[in-house]
């Protein structure tokens, strides 16, 4: 049975401060009948959004950050499900390659940031700097520490240039990332996602929790705020994901459709003729 508790506005999800992730509630439970109800007008909502962008010069990049099985995947997969593909990029960073490891950080995601009219889902991102590359010791302290400011003035030029940007990062407790491993692993559609990095960061949750807490206190801003969902219900965390995300892109956009435009009318009634 779902629960009786409303959907949180994206105000509830926004970080102030030092998180405290052990203390975060992760007890939600939504059905599936109820996500059915409320994905739909959230889906119509950033179709709309995506349709009033074209032809502007707004663009959106949209931050996906989380553990390993939090379901950054399946999110990204309803987003690709609901915008048009012509106007929509996904970015899946893995590590940088022999060029990109001898270059600035940064410089891979300039060149993969958003066109005019265009949104853009970065499927983790620059702040692999402050998390993979600090824990796994792949980056000097000072390197990462300095991290920190850099992407914060990275973020704010963004902003600054009229980018819209939504940071989530997904949440899930250590035994529910444990019991998802397990489900991994018994179905053969899914084996294939297990890795023996998997088995080693869940080793060392924490001190990934540490390292993401530190992210959050540390660049989470006014100007480029974070956003921590309680992930260990799919169907909760994607309904407060489109929430967010629509509420973001959509701030003081006029969605209403366009007219058709009137030589396209004309030249249709003219081929197809009335009625």
């Amino acid at each position: 049975m779902a629960s009786k508790k409303k959907q949180p506005q994206a105000e509830s999800f926004l970080v102030q401060g030092r998180p405290q992730l052990d203390r975060l509630a992760n007890d939600h439970d939504v059905s599936d009948s109820v996500f059915d109800k409320r994905i739909k007008p959230l889906q119509e909502a950033l179709q709309r959004i995506q349709q009033a962008y074209l032809g502007s010069r707004e663009r959106a990049v949209i931050v996906l950050e989380g553990w390993d099985t939090a379901g950054k995947g399946g999110l990204v997969r309803r987003l690709g499900w609901t915008f048009d593909p012509r106007s929509f990029r996904v970015h899946s960073i893995a590590a940088p390659n022999s060029i990109e490891a001898r270059q600035h950080y940064l410089q891979r995601f300039w060149e993969r940031l958003p066109q005019h009219g265009q949104i853009t889902v970065f499927d983790r991102s620059w702040y692999g700097r402050v998390l993979v590359e600090r824990v796994e010791n792949l980056t000097p302290e000072p390197d990462w520490q300095r991290a920190y400011a850099e992407i914060d003035s990275f973020e704010r030029m963004l902003v600054d240039d009229g980018v819209r940007l939504v940071k989530l990062f997904l949440h899930i407790s250590h035994e529910e990332q444990a019991q998802r491993f397990r489900d991994r692993m018994e179905n053969p559609l899914k084996r294939w996602k297990l890795s023996y990095e998997d088995f080693r960061n869940h080793a060392l949750w924490d001190g990934y929790q540490t390292a993401i807490e530190d992210m959050v206190e540390r660049t989470s801003t006014e100007a480029a705020p974070w956003h921590i969902i309680p992930s260990n219900d799919k169907p909760f965390s994607r309904l407060a994901a489109f929430g967010i995300i629509a509420d973001r892109l959509g701030q003081g956009i006029d969605t209403t459709p366009r007219e058709l435009d009137a030589e396209i009318r004309y030249l249709a009634e003219k081929t197809l003729g009335g009625g």
